[in-house]
């Protein structure tokens, strides 16, 4: 039997619960640097950019005629951005956010992607932190890209659509202020965050209480549970496929958002 229960007691299967929901999300620092605690997720975060600049340096540092495979990936995912996202979605203008939108792209695909990476199975995009700091960048980004096209008249064309009646002035500025200028970067960042939560838990969820039902008192495997316990575990197993899949639609769907709210402020007649 598994329960959440005050006392511990591993051996007859009964699992404690924490002193705080807290102990379910957040890592213990691992050493401190004055008063700021660096743990897990600071070194998985700086592994994460890593291996997005190695992927691109060894990628496209030394072009062939004949590309290797780790060139055909990186100029196959250059194009994606670039030609899929930036132009088709931003137009004329867009090649120069091009360079960040691949650099977004690239860093969320790794975060999403430690979800299902053994010895890691943790999703740095899980911390809502993280999501809300890139949205909080595509949001400055589509602002200033705003302001330098259309100057001061940016903020009464993106609150007021021209030929809109005076009438209607006050009810539609208060729905494009909110809808633009506080919902949008706080839904591009929930979009992810929550993506990536829920198919953490649910993963873990399958894969622990498929462990559990196996492993009992000192018993594995346990007679009468072992299907049970494989039935949780394909379904951890298809969950884990799926998950892979969710990934890299989530890494997708962020930077596409991305050059749409930059397209909104380069071409408002659009």
């Amino acid at each position: 039997m598994i329960v959440a229960a005050e006392s511990c007691d591993i051996i007859n299967g009964i699992v404690c619960t924490p002193t705080s929901v807290n102990e379910l999300f957040v890592f213990k620092p691992i050493f401190y640097i004055g008063e700021m605690g660096i743990s897990r997720t600071h070194f998985l975060i700086i592994f994460a950019a890593l291996l997005v600049v190695a992927f691109l340096f060894f990628g496209l540092r030394k072009k062939s005629v004949i590309p290797s495979r780790i060139q055909s990936m990186v100029e196959s995912l250059v194009t994606l951005v670039r030609e899929d996202i930036a132009m088709s979605v931003i137009g004329k203008g867009g090649e120069a956010y091009v360079p960040y939108l691949l650099s977004i792209f690239l860093f969320i695909l790794v975060g999403n992607l430690f979800e299902v990476t053994p010895l890691i199975n943790f999703p740095i995009t899980s911390r809502i932190a993280i999501p809300l700091l890139l949205s909080l960048i595509t949001y400055v980004l589509f602002l200033v890209a705003g302001i330098r096209k259309q100057g001061k008249e940016y903020f009464t064309h993106l609150l007021w659509p021209p030929g809109l009646p005076v009438a209607l002035k006050p009810l539609v500025g208060f729905i494009e202020f909110v809808s633009t200028l506080v919902v949008r970067p706080v839904s591009l960042a929930i979009r992810l965050f929550a993506n990536l939560v829920a198919g953490h838990l649910m993963l873990s969820l399958l894969l622990v209480s498929g462990y559990f039902f196996i492993y009992q008192n000192g018993v594995w495997p346990v007679p009468g549970k072992i299907p049970i316990g494989l039935a949780w575990y394909t379904f951890g197993l298809a969950i884990y496929g799926f998950e892979i899949v969710v990934s890299i639609l989530q890494a997708y769907i962020f930077t596409l958002l991305s050059a749409v709210y930059i397209q909104t402020s380069l071409h408002p007649e659009h």
